[in-house]
Parts: structure tokens; sequence; C-alpha cells
């Protein structure tokens, strides 16, 4: 079947044949959607076609519009505003793309492999509201690839060793007199995270007394003795110290125990984990096979770089002077091994804050030097900010809102909206803990989606929680209504999984508004793969949600008849509903059958 745009064109341009002797290319014809503030569903922009008319556009739009109203097999009606002929479609052609939607074709899997890489924690400090971003994020491109019809491998990268870890390891060893999180009652993840602030704390100190003796603040911060015992730790470490690895794994695997804690939680699971502990030394035989190649240099000091200069960027450690690695160097192992682990997969996207936009662009480049033609299939899935109405978050200070805290805060209130509405009074206890739950979710993770990734944006959870307006409670309650017609529609046994379309004598703008956005939704998916956006899906599922609720507020879905039409609108609220559940899952979030 052509394409339904395409068909139109033909149609406008054998108009313009017909009426103007003007033989117009197809690709010359611009059909946009029209404007919702004005009557149609497609617009014709007339003013490029002027000088081939002879007449004003006005008067070139009734024309066209006259001759389409009468010959066309799609159009039914249009209006001219001044130099755009607004088109509206015939009850036909809605009744094809209902017909399709009642018996829809099978998904057509592409047999093809793409791996999502998100979440990525450091192990010196618990997940907080920046890492939510990333991990719904990243979470709901996955699904939105798998919808698309890849098969997609959702995977972490736990960076688990480095010069953060052994502060925490530094502060737990100088300062903890051995306390555990079970003894203080408290998360692993956020036990150890208050042993990285207080190393901090304390280095500020010691930088501060060395400057106040003559240090310079950057020799300061190099000289510390807390800083000389972290670096040491490093060392030791990489040289498989046993006394160091086993304090390394006892904390590593308090911090494991609070992440799952918080990703059961945020119904987040991955396919694979990697470790940064595991990979590091395939990009350190990486990097010295570079070396011996000449694809890299060593300087005096025996630390190891890379020019890029060539390629607009600049030089770039790969491993230091000591022979320990930097981030570059164990990113550069963990790719390859991802690719080793996964041959067919075509496509590697990082989902990682836009601070790290030059590290990427080193990364890809470097591995392209080491002649890997897979990097070219590297993409940097790069995201704005989030701010809090006071600023921005700081780990180091322990100025950040912490992911469960954000959650339980998101759960309360849920609650005391809930309540405040005073219609869940038949929830049992347990479901409308189970209710809000869903309800904080939904808000927390719509909130964060909803804004382009590239865009920084500032969180406010007072505003995410709000059932009126472009939130995820909006749309839960949307689909919630439409399943409540539902089961009123069983219970009086109305049949509404067939009904004959011929018998249903005219469709109202708000069923054919429906029937059309009903019909976008495999397009949006596919351009919310192609950009990397799930705002795509929130601003698609938020116009639905708009679109029935028109609908439910004009006419009355269940109006004591049944009959044909009857059926009809019943049918069209259970395709809504669907798209909706099917929009939501792919944003992660659930919905409740009751609200």
């Amino acid at each position: 079947m052509k394409n339904f745009q395409t068909l139109l064109k033909e149609e406008i341009k054998i108009a313009f044949k017909d009426i103007f002797k003007y033989d117009c290319l197809i690709e010359n014809i611009s059909i946009d959607e029209t404007p919702k503030n004005f009557n149609g569903f497609y617009t014709l922009v007339i003013f490029p076609h002027l000088k081939h008319l002879s007449c004003n556009p006005e008067e070139a739009g009734s024309k066209i519009g006259e001759f389409l109203k009468s010959n066309s097999s799609v159009i039914s009606d249009y209006n001219v505003v001044k130099g755009f002929l607004n088109l509206d479609l015939s009850d036909s052609y809605f009744k094809s793309l209902i017909h399709k939607m009642v018996k829809p074709d099978k998904i057509n899997k592409k047999g093809r492999e793409v791996m999502v890489e998100f979440a990525s924690p450091n192990t010196n400090k618990p997940l907080h509201l920046g890492h939510l971003r990333n991990i719904f994020l990243g979470d709901s491109v996955s699904r939105i690839y798998d919808a698309y019809g890849f098969k997609t491998h959702k995977v972490q990268i736990i960076n688990d060793r480095g010069i953060h870890i052994c502060k925490s390891m530094v502060a737990w060893r100088m300062y903890s007199d051995n306390k555990t999180p079970d003894s203080e009652g408290i998360k692993g993840d956020k036990f150890v995270g208050n042993y990285y602030v207080k190393f901090e704390l304390e280095n500020q100190k010691q930088i501060q007394g060395l400057i106040e003796k003559g240090y310079s603040k950057e020799d300061a911060s190099k000289n510390t003795a807390l800083m000389k015992e972290a670096v040491n730790l490093l060392k030791l470490w990489e040289n498989q110290d046993s006394e160091t690895i086993e304090l390394w794994k006892k904390m590593n695997g308090w911090v494991y125990e609070g992440f799952d804690s918080t990703h059961k939680s945020l119904n987040i699971k991955f396919d694979k984990n990697y470790y940064e502990s595991d990979t590091y030394l395939l990009g350190k035989k990486n990097v010295l096979d570079g070396l011996k190649n000449n694809v890299f240099y060593q300087k005096e000091d025996k630390s190891i770089w890379v020019d890029l200069v060539e390629e607009g960027l600049d030089n770039k450690i790969l491993i230091r002077s000591d022979g320990t690695s930097v981030y570059m160097t164990q990113d550069i192992g963990t790719a390859i091994k991802r690719f080793e682990d996964y041959p067919n997969i075509e496509k590697q996207i990082y989902t990682v804050g836009n601070e790290q936009d030059y590290h990427f662009k080193v990364l890809f480049t470097v591995l392209k030097k080491l002649d890997y033609k897979w990097a070219d299939e590297c993409y940097h899935l790069s995201y704005g900010m989030v701010d809090l109405p006071d600023g921005k978050m700081k780990s180091r200070e322990g100025k950040v809102v912490d992911a469960d805290d954000l959650v339980t805060h998101m759960i309360y209130t849920a609650k005391e909206r809930t309540l405040e509405l005073g219609k869940v009074d038949d929830f049992e206890i347990d479901n409308l803990d189970q209710l809000c739950k869903i309800i904080a979710l939904g808000a927390l993770k719509y909130f964060l989606l909803k804004v382009d990734p590239k865009k920084k944006m500032l969180f406010n959870p007072e505003e995410s929680i709000d059932f009126n307006g472009n939130t995820g409670p909006f749309i839960q309650y949307t689909y919630a209504r439409i399943r409540s017609i539902i089961r009123r529609a069983d219970k009086l046994g109305i049949k509404y999984k067939s009904f004959d379309l011929k018998k249903i004598e005219e469709l109202s703008i708000h069923h054919k508004k429906i029937i059309n956005h009903l019909d976008s939704f495999s397009d949006v998916i596919e351009l919310s793969a192609k950009t990397y956006s799930p705002s795509n899906i929130c601003q698609y599922v938020f116009e639905l949600s708009k679109l029935f609720n028109s609908f439910y507020q004009d006419e009355k879905i269940i109006d004591g008849k049944n009959n044909e039409t009857t059926s009809f609108k019943i049918a069209l609220a259970d395709l809504t509903s669907l798209s909706i559940l099917r929009s939501l899952d792919l944003l992660g979030i659930d919905v409740p059958e009751k609200m």
C-alpha cells in the first residue's frame, strides 16, 4: 500500500495539471500536518507554486480544494487560509485505518541487534537524581529499539576501580572503626558513599593546611597525606595486593547490594553487567600494542599518549607514568570486549551525560586508530544535566538528591494527592500503596523523559505529580478511565470486539482525530529510535490522552443504545487504551487498571 502522503501528492499533481496545465514534480509538493488550531488533517502550501497558477493564493486553493473534493479518493472537504489549503479526510479513509487496527499485521522483526549501555555507576556513591535520568533514558531507548524490531541488549559498566574507589577505601580504613552497613542500619551504597564524602572533607582540610605553608593549590592537592595514601592504594590494587583486594571486594559488595535494591524498586533490569576491573587490562594491552605500532607515543616519564590534533582534538593520556590506567584505557577495553561478546550488534549506544562529550569523541577516534571497523557504529547518547531549584548537585560534597529518598518522597506525595481527590475509598491499604508507587514512578519517569535528551532540565517533584497537564499521572488516569468504560461495557454485554463498519453512518471529528493519531504510532516509534529520544513517545501519548478526553467530554460513549455505533465507540476507546499502554511501556511506566 502506498504511503498516504505520496498518494495525496499524486492526486494534487493531477489537480495542478487538470486545472492549471501545470506539470509539477511530486518532490516539489509540500504536505504538512494541519496545525491544531485549524480544521483539517493535512495542509498544502500554495505559495511555492503561485508563478505557475496565474491567480491569487486563495483562488488557487479553492480551485484545488473543489477538484480534490470531487475527484479524490480520500478528501471530503477543505478550507483555505491565505496561502494554505487545509484538507479534511473522508470517512472511508478513516474506516480503512480502523479496520487495519482491529486486525493488525504482525510486527516485522528486522533480525538486527543493538546494545544500549546505561546506569554505569561508580562504586563510591549511591545512585542519585542525575543517575535516574540516565537510567530511565537508556531503559526507554532499549524498549523503543525493541519495538522498532531490534534485539536489544541492555548493559551497564560498573566503575568499580580507580582513584575514586580508593578514596572511599582510605576513608573507611581511617575513620570507620570497622563499622558496616549492617551495624549502622544503612544501605551499602549510602554507607560507602558517606566515606567518599568524608575523604573529600578531610582532604580539603589538609589541602588548606599545605596552602598555608606556602604550597600552590595545585601542588597542595597532590601532596596531602590522604591523597598520597589513595594513590598508593591504587598501585597496590593494580599489583593485586591481597589485603587491598580483600577490602575492595568487601566494600564493593556492600555497594552492589544497594544498587540492586534501587534497580529493583525502579523496575530496571540488565542483560549483562561489565566491570572495569575486568576490562581495563584488555584496554592496556591494546594501548601497548598501539604503542608498538606507532599509533601512540610515550613521553620521557613513561606515560603513553595519543596525538589527535589532526582530528581536531588534543593530546590525550592513555596510561599514567606509574603504569596505572585512566578512564580512557578501560573504556577502550570495554568497547572491544562487548563486540567480542556480541559480534552481531550493529550499534553500541552509550547513555552518558553531555559533560563527557569530548571523552567519547576521543574514545571513538582512538578505536578507529586501532583499526576497529565497528568504531563508526558507536554512538554517544548525550543528555543534559538535571538541575534542582536550588542549583546543581555535587557528589563529593554530599549535595545530591538520593535516588531512594526521592522515590520515597514521590510515593508519599502521590499518596497525599490521591487521598485529596477522594476517589480511592474502595482501595484496600495494600492496593493503595501499590497504586501510589505506580503513580509515583510514572510521574518521575515521565517528567525526566518528556524533555528532549539534549536539553538540560529543572526537576520539580511537586509539578511532576499532577493529575492535569503533561504528566505521567494524567496519562495513567486517562488509561484507568478507559478501562472503567471497558469493564462497564463487558458487564452490560456490549459486543465491541467486532462490529460492522459499513453500518457506521458518520464519523465525528473526535473519531477521526483519534484514529489519525493512532495510525501515526509506528512512525513515532521509528522517529524515536532514529533520534534516540523518548520525548517523542511522551508527546504522542500526551496528545492521544487529550484527544480521548475531548471525545469523552463531548460524546456519551455508552449511551444505552446497544448498536453498531456504540460498539464502534467502545472499540475506539479500547484501541486508545492499548496505544496508551504500549506507549507507557516504551517509557518503562506501569499503568493501573483503576484510579
